[in-house]
């Protein structure tokens, strides 16, 4: 996976390999396979595929079910529920944090008057 891709950082709209289909993650429904969506920073729901397998699973980890599904299908199956967003490779969880900036420490006592 791109080191330098994040959900903020992907074009919405960024278009996959042409003819090649990607990684989609799916859960278990009850009549098959579900695709999974998720949120971005903002809260608006979006589809999300990895172009390898490999890309997916440092994502989202080796347990997690996936179909492969051209850009199409995957926009088509994301269409009817008003998700118009596909992020490509994106990176689904955020850097840890680094050191911030020391903070003073409180006074002990506040002065009267």
């Amino acid at each position: 996976m791109p080191a330098s891709t994040t959900p903020e950082e992907s074009e919405p709209l960024e278009r996959g390999p042409a003819g090649h289909a990607l990684f989609v993650p799916v859960r278990p429904g009850p009549a098959g396979c579900i695709t999974r969506f998720f949120r971005d920073a903002l809260g608006a729901r979006t589809a999300v595929a990895f172009t390898s397998e490999q890309a997916l699973i440092l994502a989202l980890g080796p347990a997690q079910g996936w179909m492969r599904l051209s850009e199409p299908a995957l926009r088509a199956l994301a269409g009817p529920l008003g998700i118009e967003e596909v992020r490509i490779d994106p990176r689904l969880s955020a850097p840890a944090p680094g050191p911030g900036p020391a903070v003073p420490a409180a006074p002990q006592h506040l002065p009267v008057g």
